[in-house]
């Protein structure tokens, strides 16, 4: 069933992060009326940040989550409206494009996607059963549970480094596993975690197996070594996975051009392969990641947007 005239836009942002807020508030002021979606993750990843430091014009920082919650007010003001619910089917073939929001099927002349990505885990068979007890993959939320307690933190790349520096705050040690001998973590980065003395590095690892199901928490990890094969048992209370991001386009299989790993292929600005759809954010940057990036995608988003929908005629 085709969507009424009410539920007909001009332009839907998909994503609540820094890129679908920029968005919202460069193509409200646009006076386009824009309608974010704010997905399965309201916030985006800074919605599990602690302190943003390096977000232009903070100079004491700004919390994350508030740093969000403030764009959104302002995308608010400019006239965007909020709208709780992800996206389970989409039609691209033709415009309007055609989104199903948790069953209602919804119209639009032009598309932003800025549905960002998520946390990769272990894909171990006892993860899901620990999650949210002692297994985590956000510091900023659930460290303060892990005051004086053994933490590991398992990954390699910056945001590996950040859980790990971050989680001396809390734990009285703090182990960073680590799969291979060099990291991808930038070199200030890495060097914080080596210079801080609460942080234990161990390299050539992997988790083999996490206690305890039985116990309904963690307990303690077996680790393997990549090199020798042996096996050992580590004490541990919360353990934090920092491995990487898988982007949330899932539903756009078969329609979007996408990479091997799922990410949004540009075609040049923010233009996808599909006429009057545009990508913002860790959705197409697998190589900044950074909240000012992010934001200033959403910018271009936008403005491509008012753009292609002017050249189109429709106001």
């Amino acid at each position: 069933m085709l969507a009424s005239h009410k539920d007909m836009h001009h332009v839907v942002i998909l994503g609540s992060g820094c890129a679908g807020h920029t968005a919202a508030i460069y193509s409200s002021r646009a006076n386009l009326q824009p309608l974010v979606i704010s997905g399965h993750e309201p916030g985006g990843q800074l919605s599990l940040t602690t302190e943003v430091e390096n977000f232009p014009g903070f100079v004491e920082g700004i919390m994350g989550p508030e740093l969000v919650e403030n764009m959104r007010k302002q995308a608010e003001r400019f006239g965007a409206t909020y709208r709780s619910g992800t996206v389970t089917e989409a039609d691209l073939s033709q415009r309007p494009f055609r989104l199903n929001v948790d069953g209602e099927w919804i119209e639009t002349q032009s598309l932003i996607v800025a549905t960002g990505a998520s946390a990769r885990w272990l894909d171990l068979p006892e993860e899901k059963k620990l999650i949210g007890h002692g297994l985590s993959s956000c510091a900023t939320c659930d460290g303060f549970f892990y005051r004086d307690k053994e933490i590991m933190v398992i990954g390699g790349g910056d945001s590996a480094m950040e859980e790990a520096n971050f989680l001396t705050k809390f734990g009285r040690r703090v182990r960073l596993v680590h799969r291979r001998e060099e990291f991808r973590a930038s070199k200030i980065m890495l060097q914080r975690v080596m210079d801080n003395p609460k942080i234990e590095i161990i390299t050539n690892h992997v988790v083999a197996t996490v206690h305890d199901v039985e116990k309904g928490h963690v307990t303690g990890v077996t680790l393997r070594n990549v090199v020798t094969g042996e096996t050992t048992d580590s004490e541990v209370d919360g353990l934090f996975v920092a491995i990487g991001h898988i982007p949330n386009t899932k539903v756009f299989n078969g329609q979007l051009e996408l990479d091997n790993d799922g990410y949004i292929v540009s075609h040049g600005g923010a233009r996808t392969s599909i006429d009057g759809v545009f990508h913002a954010g860790d959705v197409q940057d697998k190589i900044y990641r950074q909240a000012i990036t992010a934001a200033g995608a959403g910018c271009m988003a936008a403005i491509e947007a008012e753009r292609w929908l002017g050249a189109h005629g429709i106001h």
